[in-house]
């Protein structure tokens, strides 16, 4: 197949996150730009579905990012339609809501003391005799939070959402959706406030007025206003190559295939497909490594509900067993032009599931009339309130991070890099969990690797770069943990009590010798430690019995205080340490 012309466009397949944001950066460049999006909404992931007016999002997203780029991006786009959105969810287990992150009191009322008592020595056990290795999620988060909290809190959730044991999914996943686990970490920022400046995300958020899919639609607008096509219903079904040069694409539209040559190409479709679409097909063993890449996919059960307010989170996780939805968004409380009747409630049901399995392919009728049964069960609203639904799947939303998946990735990231022409992006491009903010940031790099001849490495998006919802901007993490190590210096116990001891003994021995030059009633009034100091008189020899019982004195008394400072500043730590990891432990369910 001959090179391309010099004037064909650029074509990005896909028209989530990722690619649309490659598509505005390119044609904010007057770069030739065709987008191709299989669905007849752009958005991916990200899309916003509409049913009878009611908004519903696929997942939740909030919008909240380190990345100035995107942050200008977004205002740009939207701008008085980018609302700032109180964030509240809670845990649903056995029949009861926890606070999130938990509270330790809510928590212990919700477990009971000897559930609470088993979750500490749990704790404790498994902080002193932890895994020496941490290959899979299972062996990570025990290591940090005990057996006991593992099983109630998180192995319930995390098997719904991945469909697997949680000794089969990799730790690197863990690791990467749970960044900066570390105790100096949070006491540098409880003892440095006035010295650092912090932004936290945590009880607020930003949101698109109706979804974010409004954010996209708004990008596919300004793409076409600028010369762009976003074409939609347009599925790539094959890549054609001239050895390590891809030439162009066989897209179907209306049930007819065409072939539409390119210059370059960024593509957001999972990698997998994009392999298995290539033509001339690449070698058996990268064929072999996609077929061992897996996806999870899911669908959301739409609820009309006939009551102004049924409880005020944004989402909510159920970590109970006994039914099979795994997370429910209440979308007015995301935004109230999610609902066009005040007078209802639009809920959101998701469900994890494989694609082609008996959920996946249950009726639309019959998952509406599950999703009603369980909201009863679970007691957020009663099923005859429930007076309409709706059903949307979504396919490939999570790449798993399974026991095989590295070395296959490694096998197709090798093979991609020898394409001259062509860069994958987001999520499914990369086989990546990341969020949409990181999406958006390898369409931008990939946009500056193609005009500015820069080497961004699209893979490392999210993998060397911290990313917390609270966000330390200055001084630098050096300065304040060198600062944090003289903010809470230890006592050293024998230096305290020697150093007091011989001061109380010398004022006692001086004290008595002054005394006994003067005489007087002070004498007497000194006298009367004899009934706390056996044998002390206001003499010379009870001057150096004095000495003796004061430096004892004194030294139990610096020791003594010194061993109790540290003790209660090391329950203090540990207090923090605590409620870092139920900071973590607020982060890993954010993401999952």
């Amino acid at each position: 197949m001959a090179n391309d012309p010099a004037d064909a466009p650029i074509i990005v397949i896909g028209g989530g996150p990722a690619g649309l944001t490659a598509a505005y950066e390119l044609t904010k460049q007057q770069k030739k730009t065709i987008v191709l999006e299989k669905y007849n909404k752009v958005g991916g992931i990200a899309r916003t579905e509409n049913y009878r007016d009611y908004h519903f999002d696929m997942g939740g997203h909030r919008f909240y990012t380190k990345s100035v780029p995107v942050q200008q991006m977004w205002r740009e786009v939207l701008g008085e339609d980018f609302l700032r959105r109180p964030r509240l969810s809670r845990i649903f287990y056995q029949n009861k809501f926890f606070h999130y992150p938990l509270k330790p009191f809510n928590a212990l009322l919700g477990l009971g003391p000897i559930e609470g008592a088993r979750i500490i020595g749990s704790y404790v056990r498994w902080h002193l005799f932890p895994y020496k290795e941490e290959e899979t999620f299972e062996q990570w988060v025990t290591n940090r939070f005990g057996k006991r909290l593992f099983e109630t809190f998180f192995k319930s959730y995390t098997e719904k959402v991945w469909g697997i044991p949680c000794s089969e999914l990799k730790a690197e996943w863990a690791a990467q959706r749970i960044k900066n686990l570390s105790l100096k970490t949070a006491i540098t920022a409880m003892f440095l406030k006035p010295q650092e400046t912090i932004k936290t995300l945590i009880e607020e958020f930003d949101y698109p007025r109706r979804g974010p899919g409004m954010l996209w639609t708004a990008v596919q607008d300004r793409i076409n206003e600028r010369g762009g096509q976003v074409q939609l219903n347009s599925n790539v079904v094959a890549i054609h190559r001239d050895g390590p040069r891809i030439t162009g694409v066989t897209v179907e539209q209306d049930g007819r295939t065409h072939f539409r040559s390119g210059s370059s190409f960024i593509s957001s479709m999972p990698l997998t497909q994009l392999v298995q679409w290539l033509d001339p097909p690449p070698p058996p063993k990268v064929l072999q490594a996609a077929s061992q890449l897996g996806y999870r996919d899911f669908l959301t059960v739409c609820l009309i509900i006939k009551k102004p307010e049924l409880f005020p989170d944004n989402w909510i996780y159920i970590h109970d067993p006994s039914v099979q939805v795994g997370r429910i968004q209440n979308f007015k409380n995301w935004s109230a032009d999610m609902v066009p009747d005040p007078a209802t409630t639009s809920l959101g049901l998701e469900y994890f599931c494989n694609e082609g399995d008996d959920v996946w392919n249950m009726p639309d009728a019959d998952l509406i009339a599950l999703g009603t049964r369980e909201i009863g069960k679970i007691g957020l609203a009663r099923p005859e309130d429930v007076v309409d639904g709706a059903v949307f799947r979504v396919e490939k939303s999570y790449p798993v991070y399974d026991a095989d998946y590295e070395q296959s990735l490694d096998v197709l990231k090798a093979y991609v890099a020898s394409l001259e022409n062509l860069q994958t992006i987001g999520r499914n491009g990369l086989h990546r969990y990341n969020n949409q903010d990181h999406a958006m940031l390898t369409g931008m790099l990939a946009v500056r690797n193609l005009l500015h001849g820069e080497t961004n490495n699209l893979w490392q998006v999210n993998a060397e770069q911290e990313y917390l919802e609270e966000l330390v901007v200055e001084p630098e993490p050096e300065k304040l943990l060198q600062a944090l190590d003289g903010a809470v210096p230890k006592l050293d116990p024998l230096s305290l009590g020697m150093s007091l001891g011989v001061v109380a003994g010398v004022a006692l021995l001086l004290g008595t010798l002054l005394v006994l030059l003067r005489g007087g009633e002070v004498g007497q009034s000194l006298a009367l430690l004899s009934q706390f100091f056996p044998g002390y008189t206001v003499t010379a020899v009870g001057a150096l019995v004095g000495l003796g019982y004061g430096f004892f004195t004194g030294f139990s008394l610096g020791w003594g205080y010194a061993f109790l400072r540290n003790a209660a500043t090391a329950v203090y730590l540990v207090s923090l340490h605590r409620s870092a990891q139920q900071s973590v432990m607020r982060q890993f369910f954010e993401y999952i």
